[in-house]
């Protein structure tokens, strides 16, 4: 079965088939970072981090951009209550994030490019624009003209003559109400950079335009967000991308996350029921917070409560038991015996992947996982053979690794971050990506983990320093 994707643009489900084969380009809109990450992000991260696990799991090489907006209003609002350089903020609070986002064990973007540090890309998408006549000049801001990109609204929906009727704000400084700023004019002594309008700081929208361009390209597979950011930022990057590039297909797929609740009303600062990634951690775990997550799928809405916060920390804990029973079972196996649980493992591997060639199916991909834990517990003492024991732990591993859960079991005498290098090269080793391999085993080594590999796929870590 091919993977297939639902894409917000034709909203219709998708043969995934890359612009470039076997290269997948990826970029998922980051942080604004003027507060500390909390969960509502941490339930879009982890939806996209199971994505691009997934691909690479398959064989893709993704190259995964992650944008950090550090030049922003609620930046500089925010550094002005405080009495603080803008930058500084958003320094200090860029910084937090990523540590937050390593404590969810989030795979690391292979780039996260700054706006602060792409003012030049920037400034010459912007330039491009006001010369093939999308974008015009007003009183040293500069705006992108909606009428000249007939596409508009193609991604949410949306009819631009109904929205002119129903913008409230009146700026006189537009040819029409929605049209939407690209570089913004600062006042003496505010954030701002010298540009060929004076000085000032790049709309919202502009800065994934620049930066995705910079790193995937004029075209790439596949951009993701939150469901809030189809309109107007993704609506917005695709109107400033294709008219800069005469209307190519910006991205091919898009994929949007649905809104995390809690007592059925959305998570916002404005509601005040928020909670940070640093506030949850200090009562539930990492992995529980992942395994709830994942038990929806990505798209559909998640009500956030403590009790399944709970619920899913039980369910952690009977697959920790689970991995260690196996474990206990295969250190007194004999090389005879039958075949079962091998069976049953190479069924949930063949399930697991059918469901998250489905768009991602990350909720039956788990209940298959459990369903399978269950059919092996039962026949653990019927005597199964070491090979076939070996077997069922590789692959509970290695889906463990797709899924991202591979950090909760730990080996003896091994962290669970190097717990986690080991099971990411049986990964490696089983798509054949012997270079990726060979660098972690290094890596290991160099740590003083030795690693001794077996005829039958499974891996051996010993600490020898």
């Amino acid at each position: 079965m091919a993977l297939r994707v639902y894409n917000t643009l034709s909203r219709h489900l998708e043969e995934f088939k890359p612009i470039k084969e076997g290269q997948v380009g990826l970029y998922v809109c980051g942080l604004t970072v003027y507060d500390h990450m909390h969960i509502g992000h941490a339930r879009t991260y982890i939806a996209f981090d199971v994505i691009v696990r997934y691909l690479r799991y398959r064989g893709y090489a993704v190259n995964y951009v992650q944008n950090v907006t550090d030049v922003d209003d609620k930046i500089v609002k925010r550094a002005n209550e405080r009495g603080i350089n803008p930058l500084e903020l958003s320094r200090a609070y860029a910084e937090t994030s990523l540590e937050d986002a390593s404590r969810l064990g989030l795979l690391k973007a292979d780039a996260y490019p700054k706006v602060s540090e792409n003012i030049p890309e920037i400034i010459a998408v912007v330039r491009a624009l006001v010369k093939n006549r999308h974008a015009y000049v007003a009183g040293g801001d500069v705006y992108f003209d909606v009428s000249a990109f007939p596409d508009y609204g193609k991604l949410s929906n949306q009819n631009p003559e109904r929205l002119s009727e129903h913008r409230i704000e009146h700026n006189p400084q537009k040819k029409t109400p929605i049209d939407f700023s690209l570089w913004k004019k600062s006042e003496e002594g505010e954030l701002g950079f010298k540009s060929p309008w004076g000085y000032g700081r790049p709309g919202w929208h502009i800065e994934c335009s620049a930066m995705s361009r910079k790193h995937l390209g004029d075209q790439f597979d596949i951009h993701g967000g939150a469901l809030d950011l189809i309109f107007p930022h993704h609506e917005n990057e695709i109107a400033q991308s294709e008219s800069l590039t005469g209307k190519k297909p910006f991205v091919k797929y898009w994929l949007h996350t649905g809104f995390l609740y809690s007592s059925g009303e959305k998570m916002s600062k404005s509601l005040g029921n928020i909670i940070s990634v640093r506030e949850f951690l200090k009562k539930h775990s990492a992995g529980a917070f992942r395994l709830f997550v994942l038990m929806t799928h990505y798209r559909s809405p998640l009500d956030y409560s403590e009790d399944k916060i709970v619920n899913a920390e039980g369910a952690l804990r009977r697959l920790r038991n689970f991995r260690a029973e196996l474990r206990a079972y295969l250190s007194k196996a004999n090389r005879e015996g039958s075949y079962t649980v091998q069976r049953i493992s190479g069924e949930l591997k063949e399930d697991f992947v059918r469901y998250l060639n489905d768009d991602f199916n990350t909720p039956e991909a788990v209940a298959a996982v459990f369903e399978a834990v269950k059919k092996i517990n039962s026949v653990l003492t019927s005597g199964e053979s070491a090979a076939s024991l070996e077997r069922a732990l590789s692959v509970f591993d290695e889906l463990m690794v797709v899924l991202g859960l591979d950090g909760v079991f730990s080996e003896d005498g091994l962290t669970e971050e190097e717990t986690r290098f080991v099971r990411e090269r049986s990964m490696h080793r089983a798509e054949k990506n012997w270079v990726e391999a060979d660098r972690v085993r290094n890596m290991l080594l160099e740590r003083g983990i030795m690693l001794v590999d077996k005829s039958d796929g499974t891996t051996v870590a010993e600490r020898v320093r």
